[in-house]
């Protein structure tokens, strides 16, 4: 089991920035990729940004060049730094901590990202 502890969501003006942690526990070696999904007000769940044990990051093209994902695998800890953040970026934010067996995704319990106009 893996357990994922997320902070850093909260209320920010547009054009500001916010940094999402989230720190692993648990049976962390299993896991090869960590990143960051939101679900929006009567949307789907979307994936943010994701980076594998090998350092490859991805990213939505919404957010491409305003948000970066990182990791410090010495805390087993990935975050988010969220720039120029726009009203379209308010949602939850989940951690995931990916792993190619069963039950091959865990998740954080979310964390509130509002972006007031």
């Amino acid at each position: 089991q893996v357990q994922l502890v997320e902070s850093g969501g909260g209320l920010v003006q547009a054009g500001g920035s916010l940094r999402l942690s989230c720190a692993a526990s648990g049976s962390i070696f299993s896991i090869n990729a960590m990143g960051w999904y939101r679900r929006a007000p009567g949307k789907q769940r979307e994936l943010v940004a994701r980076v594998t044990n090998g350092g490859v990051a991805n990213y939505a093209d919404s957010v491409k060049g305003r948000f970066t994902i990182s990791r410090d695998n010495a805390k087993n800890t990935v975050y988010l730094q969220m720039n120029s953040l726009k009203p379209e970026d308010t949602a939850v934010y989940y951690c995931n901590a990916h792993q190619n067996s069963w039950p091959y995704d865990y998740w954080g319990q979310g964390t509130q990202v509002t972006v007031s106009s």
